[in-house]
């Protein structure tokens, strides 16, 4: 079935697959309409102030407690033991699709992370790769989901409605909402950042006016859409960094109608609009941020997810790739296709580089010689999709990725034959 989609950020939807399904004048009456279950779905607590509080009703076939109890299963490499934290500069070719049959959790493998699973700071970072459809359903207790699609389309059944997602948009799934992810494809891979703070919003524009960026309106959230199914299905869950799982008698994605602002979203990355420089100077990465995840200290983000979109590089007497520099974010960066400005090779699409708190880095000689050499002639970048997440605090990279045979040992390479240039006068 096709999606259709309502359009917003943060808004007040309400939604209905079957006419007369949404309830009139009351959240949860004593008999709802057509027989169906009211149930809230909260992300946030109850009492946060109005404008940062997200919930919505569900008005379901049947209620998400009925079933029975879930067991451990196993993470495969998700999770797992994290290496210490490290300072050197990291890089990694893409991780290969699976050959034996594999969906989107069973695919997943953690790249790094910087919380802990009993406590709802910071950000994980995972890798997934699948060559089959989900048969089982998933939901996330440990945070909401960023998925960057990199090869291969997703079709995404959520409790609230359909996602189809292609390499160049992104998906924001919610805090627990359940979904199964169908591919469109033979092989899907992409990259993952599982939020555990403050909810991912639009950052604010402050002296760039009220336009720019990423605009509200091009956000599309999923109409609702319900799967009446009597037929066992495996309900799986991440909980404090593991994986439990339950056998339910039919599909819990059954919500015929639903209103409120908690629920999934997609955007094309096409419809950024890039603001840069027009006179020198290489601006800062934050604005390029697409979406953040605010701590209580103003103008610092527990997550920003950024993107370097085609543009045009128009400044005077500037090195124009992104600046050498030291900085205390700390930047996982993935390519969706094409090529990166500031590297020459070695940072392909699927594969990431992770570069800590004051870890000094750039572009690499290559870049660097041509680009002090060029005719500054306005040129447009358009050959390449690349994104950061970045984040406030050190991310401790998994042991599995520290001893992977796609770790790049030679990174530090790519920097070794810039030149002393230095002319005492």
């Amino acid at each position: 079935m096709a999606p259709s989609y309502l359009t917003g950020f943060g808004n007040e939807f309400a939604t209905e697959a079957l006419a007369g399904a949404l309830p009139e004048g009351r959240n949860s009456p004593q008999r709802p309409p057509l027989g169906l279950y009211a149930e809230q779905f909260s992300t946030t607590a109850f009492t946060l102030p109005r404008k940062e509080a997200r919930r919505s009703w569900f008005y379901r076939i049947r209620p998400s407690a009925l079933h029975d109890r879930f067991e451990r299963i196993d993470n495969g490499l998700l999770s797992g033991p994290l290496a210490p934290a490290d300072p050197n500069r990291l890089r990694w070719s893409p991780l290969p699709v699976p050959e034996v049959p594999t969906d989107f959790v069973g695919g997943l493998v953690t790249i790094g992370m910087n919380g802990q699973p009993d406590a709802p700071t910071g950000v994980s970072i995972h890798i997934y790769r699948a060559n089959r459809s989900m048969s089982r359903v998933f939901f996330d207790a440990d945070g909401e989901l960023l998925i960057v699609p990199q090869e291969g389309a997703l079709h995404i059944a959520t409790e609230c409605g359909l996602i189809d997602l292609a390499p160049g948009e992104i998906a924001v799934i919610p805090q627990g909402l359940k979904f199964r992810v169908e591919l469109l494809g033979a092989t899907a891979r992409g990259y993952v950042m599982e939020n555990h703070e403050a909810l991912l919003r639009l950052p604010e524009l402050g002296p760039i006016g009220s336009n720019g960026l990423a605009n509200p309106r091009d956000f599309l959230t999923p109409a609702a859409w319900f799967e009446d199914a009597d037929a066992p299905t495996e309900l799986v869950q991440k909980f404090q960094g593991q994986l439990w799982a339950t056998t339910l008698s039919h599909s819990p994605l059954d919500v015929v109608a639903w209103h409120g602002n908690s629920a999934p979203y997609k955007y094309d990355l096409a419809r950024f609009n890039a603001i840069s420089t027009v006179s020198f100077d290489h601006p800062d990465p934050s604005i390029y941020t697409v979406l953040t995840s605010p701590t209580t200290t103003p103008g610092l983000a527990n997550a920003d997810f950024v993107i370097f979109p085609p543009r045009w590089l128009v400044a005077e007497d500037t090195f124009r790739p992104p600046w050498f520099h030291r900085n205390v974010m700390n930047e996982y960066m993935g390519l969706i296709h094409g090529s990166y400005d500031a590297k020459a090779e070695g940072f392909v699409p699927g594969g990431g580089s992770l570069h800590s708190c004051m870890s000094a880095h750039g572009p690499d000689a290559e870049t660097t010689e041509r680009a002090m050499a060029a005719e500054l002639v306005p040129q447009k970048i358009q050959n390449g999709l690349a994104f950061m997440f970045e984040t406030r605090q050190v991310i401790r990279p998994s042991a599995h990725m520290m001893g992977s045979p796609q770790r790049q040992q030679d990174y530090d390479a790519c920097w070794a034959g810039l030149p002393k240039r230095f002319e005492a006068p």
